[in-house]
């Protein structure tokens, strides 16, 4: 898959799918739900201020059924309603609307009624660059403030995961830094280059390429990867972009939107359900992307495993 369009056009015929959006009054979210219905992905359960749900609908001539909108005026229990929805069954997949992620990412991870799955939850950017013949992920940008090595490992077995679901067979996984040598002063360059060597002794399956540590031009420019003399199958070619912590992967996936004008998904892996997670400031088109991306996820089958080294006596 090198675009969205061909998401969309994947996806379009498949049966629609009902998410749950927590605290949905809000204009870019009401227009985002249109377009769902519009492309045949998903309709929408709306969960927060009635009144101004409705209001916002009626401008853009989106017609609501009265179960469509339930009426929660506090964020934090609209979010904790959506959640729960999605965890009973009564919705497929989880959005956040207009809340402050660390409240939303609260109901998720709620124990009693939350969607853990024992595995590390983490948030992966899928970039559509129109120069490039192929989709870009960038994990984690919007969760994990600054994972340790194993935290690493998973969130990469997250990204992977996606990567195969839009068609990545095994994916070329560059493992960020500010340089591409190892330096005993920059940590994330020793993480990266351990990753790289148990990528290369198959602790990760399914198949999957890591390298690094790599900075960021040498990942992505096979121009910048020669002139540098830096050499292997990831080098100028990179599917995931595994940044060393949230803000490097917030600030990349960012730019790419406000300076390259590219278009952006974002959700969240590692939940037991497809959670729809973008920024309150991402454009409508941006977050029926990211429902579009959750549906490619419904019912997918995760066959994951990531061999950690123990002490045997």
């Amino acid at each position: 898959m090198k675009n969205f369009d061909q998401l969309l056009n994947l996806i379009k015929d498949k049966p629609v799918r009902s998410v749950a959006v927590a605290a949905a009054d809000d204009a870019s979210v009401i227009e985002a739900v249109k377009l769902a219905q519009q492309n045949n992905i998903a309709k929408a359960i709306l969960i927060g201020r009635k009144e101004g749900i409705l209001k916002k609908a009626a401008k853009i001539d989106l017609v609501l059924g009265e179960q469509d909108v339930i009426d929660e005026p506090d964020d934090i229990k609209a979010a904790a309603k959506a959640v729960k929805l999605v965890s009973d069954g009564k919705a497929d997949i989880l959005m956040k609307g207009y809340i402050h992620t660390d409240d939303f990412l609260r109901a998720v991870l709620n124990r009693e009624n939350g969607l853990r799955t024992g595995v590390v939850m983490s948030h992966v950017f899928i970039i559509e660059v129109p120069e490039f013949d192929r989709l870009l992920f960038i994990t984690d940008g919007a969760m994990n403030i600054a994972p340790n090595l194993q935290q690493k490992a998973e969130i990469i077995l997250n990204a992977v995961h996606l990567a195969n679901l839009f068609g990545v067979t095994r994916p070329k996984v560059a493992v960020l830094a500010a340089v591409e040598l190892v330096n005993p002063n920059m940590p994330v360059t020793l993480d990266a280059a351990v990753l790289a060597k148990m990528s290369q002794r198959d602790q990760f399956r399914p198949e999957v390429i890591i390298d690094g540590p790599f900075a960021l031009d040498n990942a992505i420019s096979e121009i910048a990867a020669k002139h540098k003399n830096i050499t292997g199958p990831v080098a100028g070619a990179a599917d995931i972009l595994m940044v060393p912590d949230i803000e490097a992967g917030n600030m990349l996936a960012k730019s790419l939107v406000y300076f390259g004008h590219y278009r952006l998904a974002g959700i969240l892996m590692g939940a037991s359900a497809p959670v729809v997670l973008t920024s309150r400031a991402d454009s409508a088109e941006s977050k029926m992307l990211s429902m579009a991306a959750a549906v490619r996820t419904v019912t997918a089958q995760r066959v994951l495993r990531l061999k950690i080294g123990k002490l045997h006596y």
